[in-house]
């Protein structure tokens, strides 16, 4: 590794938008580690209650802890990193959980040989206000259709599964990664639409090699081939694709398999945000608002949906997931004694 700086990629947008197949592409690169995300902001920051003051060292010490373990459990492995809390504490410049964030995925890079790491936990969209004066990194936009978006969703065992509900979350979360493109210089912002990445594999991750400092190699077209990418296609249900060479045609999709009623809620719901990405609409735009009791409506229906799918998923996948689930539960119910 020498004295060379890490550089720091985190991906933003909405998941179900192609970012494990780039993320398994990327990772081909010597110089790159892109680990399956154990989504640490996203899951620890609401949890901070429960450690105190982070400023007390054995409280810090317990964070770190506990994002080792979550680590550890991840449905698919991070192979061939040990963490511990003393070595994170050590690397930390200040104890913070984002610090924590920092110093893991530059060790996970460290143990690879690798001085370009990327997260692609893109609902980090939303602690950019954390990422900012810790870590400053570059931002990797990657979107979809949002009417793919949401078919895609209503056939994961994870996430919204109302099309209400699936089109506000990748509006609001279109529309910051936007306004941040608005906000950060020019160096440090990408955009990629999934639609051009499956159309032109290469000459969009040359692009993005330019971006983030690495060397292209034609590995990245044989990433269905990788270790890393057997492991998640066989880690769960919702990842099996990422054993395949790209599925050129996986686009336009909700034109064949969506019904219209639920075309044109998407379109009422994020007509405007489609439009500014340059898919165009299907029914004349209307942007009228639903009505409070409609939307009580749809998140009932939304609930049910959830349950029915948590009905259908694996054994196998709910196993994987356990460990992890059990962490955060034993934690919250520490947030839960601490206040009674």
């Amino acid at each position: 590794m020498g004295s060379k700086p890490f550089t720091a990629i985190q991906m933003i947008g909405t998941q179900r938008s192609g970012s494990n197949l780039l993320r398994l592409m990327l990772n081909q690169l010597d110089s790159v580690s892109a680990p399956h995300p154990p989504h640490i902001l996203e899951r620890f920051v609401p949890l901070l209650p429960a450690y105190g003051d982070l400023n007390v060292q054995t409280n810090f010490a317990d964070l770190a802890s506990d994002i080792c373990k979550l680590i550890e459990y991840n449905p698919v492995p991070w192979d061939g990193l040990q963490l511990s809390s003393d070595i994170i504490t050590s690397r930390c410049n200040n104890n913070s959980v984002q610090e924590i964030f920092r110093v893991i995925y530059e060790l996970r890079a460290q143990s690879q040989n690798a001085h370009i790491w990327i997260c692609k936990s893109m609902v980090n969209i939303q602690f950019v206000h954390l990422l900012e004066p810790a870590i400053k990194p570059l931002y990797l936009h990657l979107y979809r259709d949002g009417r793919d978006v949401a078919l895609s969703f209503m056939k994961a065992i994870v996430g919204e599964k109302h099309v209400y509900f699936i089109a506000k979350q990748w509006r609001e979360e279109q529309e910051m990664a936007m306004k941040l493109m608005g906000h950060i210089s020019g160096n440090r912002f990408i955009q990629v639409s999934y639609e051009n990445l499956l159309a032109n594999p290469e000459s969009e991750i040359k692009r993005l090699c330019s971006f983030i400092g690495a060397n292209y190699d034609q590995s990245v077209l044989s990433f269905f081939q990788s270790n890393e990418s057997i492991n998640t296609a066989h880690s769960g249900e919702m990842w099996k694709n990422v054993e395949k060479p790209i599925l050129k045609d996986n686009f336009n999709k909700f034109s064949k398999e969506m019904s219209n009623a639920d075309i044109q809620m998407f379109e009422q719901v994020a007509g405007e945000t489609l439009l500014k990405l340059g898919y165009p609409l299907q029914f004349p735009f209307n942007n009228t608002p639903f009505e409070p009791q409609q939307i009580e409506a749809f998140s009932a229906i939304n609930q049910k949906r959830k349950e029915e799918v948590r009905a259908t998923i694996s054994p196998e996948d709910l196993e994987k997931r356990k460990r992890q689930d059990d962490l955060l539960k034993s934690i919250r119910k520490r947030i839960t004694s601490n206040s009674n």
